[in-house]
């Protein structure tokens, strides 16, 4: 069911997207070259962080993969991928960093994260049932069908909108306290940070698609 139309809207997050993941992982292998003055692995660096805010309830642990890292709330576990967790680079620093800024906004009640939580489960079921519903009513000309997929989709576009104030504060607080906890020297702090500013382009791509894609069938409803 897709037109000419869809792609005025698509094509531009899709380059966007192209360019964000592009300078994400163009700028860690870049930082991954520069070594932290002290030495610290990213797993290292992460247990510091948290410890120097009293939060010894959260494990550090390895997955595999390229940039897999999370944090899970509900296990209370930090996973730090394969170049993150034992490289001493201000790249696998950086990043980890960010993902203990997590848990700390976990710990600390931050809104925005708890409310981003609380829609994982519902934001998974729409996701995965409103384009069955959209293609269904667009196919069938039936407009109050469409309504409701692209209500549906609306909570998909909601939950990428609210990742951005997550995403955007575990940075701040990771530039913050990676200096104040010794992991890196203020002299460092840019560099580490460069990778979080890169990646945080990567869910404005993701926020910038959903938005178009919705705006793509409110068009076709109409």
């Amino acid at each position: 069911m897709l037109t000419g139309g869809y792609f005025i809207f698509f094509i531009p997050a899709m380059i966007l997207s192209m360019i964000a993941s592009a300078m994400t992982k163009g700028t860690f292998r870049k930082y991954a070259r520069v070594a932290a003055s002290s030495g610290m692995t990213g797993g290292e660096a992460a247990r510091r962080l948290l410890d120097s805010q009293g939060i010894d309830s959260v494990s550090v642990n390895h997955i595999g993969g390229f940039l897999t890292d999370h944090y899970h709330p509900l296990k209370k576990e930090l996973n730090l991928s394969d170049g993150v967790y034992g490289s001493s680079s201000l790249a696998a620093i950086g990043v980890a960093c960010h993902e203990a800024g997590h848990a700390l906004q976990h710990a600390h009640g931050y809104g925005p994260l708890m409310f981003r939580s609380a829609m994982v489960p519902v934001t998974q079921f729409s996701s995965r049932i409103s384009y069955l519903v959209l293609i269904l009513g667009l196919a069938m000309n039936f407009r109050p069908l469409v309504d409701i997929g692209i209500i549906l989709f609306s909570v998909a576009v909601l939950f990428s909108l609210v990742t951005l104030p997550v995403e955007w504060n575990a940075s701040s607080r990771a530039k913050r306290l990676m200096v104040s906890s010794g992991i890196v020297t203020a002299a460092e702090e840019d560099d580490a940070g460069k990778v979080l500013n890169a990646a945080f382009l990567t869910y404005v791509a993701a926020a910038v698609s959903s938005i178009m894609t919705l705006l793509y069938y409110i068009s076709r409803r109409r």
